[in-house]
């Protein structure tokens, strides 16, 4: 690559905004060029580097970008990514959108963006989670056939922090399943006597325990055996080395919306 990509982070200040830094500046193929965090928050006015612990990079913590940025990436809230994506369009900044917990209308601002400038836009940014989503899509387009029928669960751990429940990528996996095999209904929870189980529902579980950062399982189930399809989280590094493909990605394309089996080849 000719020239360092200007990245730009939305929600520097947050978990996966620090993780971001740290690995901006450790890639020879990227320089951070923004660090961008909502009015209020504390660590305005710090350099981005030190708050991240890697040293002093020269880029501080502001509201708005100071310097020319190619790709910015949002993982922050659903008022920040809003703030996001209005730079982003003004300033023809290509997006990479990870925030998660958005509403109908936010993922349709996503929509609109994407007609102007490019925009990665998924609910995990990890290779292994995209992978398991198409070896999903397979086996649900194999056992919507199934003669005695197929009971689908999904079960999402994550960490005490994480404020939107179930995961955008539970609900991810959900619209996959639903898509093949034709499940209605979908059901978070379930108490008292809800009566048999339909097969036209799929149904949800979410568990906040600790510091887990991500973990999910695909449960299909039938009369005499069982799959469960499993990707585990072990560190936040999965989702930003993710974001920073989906980055590099985006620096060779003019506009459209695109997901991570886009930016991973993957034949969906």
């Amino acid at each position: 690559m000719s020239e360092q990509i200007k990245i730009g982070i939305n929600g520097a200040a947050g978990r996966m905004g620090r993780k971001l830094v740290a690995l901006v500046h450790a890639d020879s193929d990227l320089q951070l060029t923004a660090a961008l965090e909502a009015e209020n928050n504390p660590c305005l006015g710090q350099d981005a580097g030190e708050l991240t612990g890697v040293g002093k990079v020269g880029v501080e913590v502001t509201t708005e970008p100071a310097e020319k940025v190619d790709v910015l990436i949002d993982f922050s809230v659903p008022a920040g990514f809003m703030k996001a994506v209005k730079l982003c369009e003004k300033n023809k900044i290509a997006l990479v959108a990870a925030t998660t917990g958005l509403t109908e209308d936010q993922k349709q601002a996503i929509e609109n963006a994407s007609k102007t400038i490019p925009v990665v836009f998924a609910p995990s940014m990890s290779l292994a989670v995209n992978l398991v989503m198409k070896l999903v899509q397979d086996a649900a387009k194999v056992l919507k056939s199934h003669p005695q029928g197929v009971d689908v669960e999904i079960i999402e751990r994550h960490h005490r922090f994480k404020e939107d429940a179930p995961s955008g990528t539970a609900l991810r996996f959900g619209e996959i399943v639903a898509k093949e095999m034709g499940q209605t209904d979908h059901v978070h929870g379930r108490e008292g006597r809800p009566g048999l189980r339909p097969q036209s529902e799929i149904g949800y579980h979410a568990l906040r325990t600790g510091d887990n950062v991500g973990e999910h399982t695909i449960v299909f189930g039938m009369m005499g055996e069982t799959i469960d399809l499993t990707v585990r989280g072990q560190s936040r590094d999965s989702y930003a080395y993710g974001a920073l493909a989906a980055a590099k990605f985006l620096i060779n394309q003019n506009s459209g919306l695109f997901g991570m089996a886009d930016v991973l080849g993957l034949d969906t």
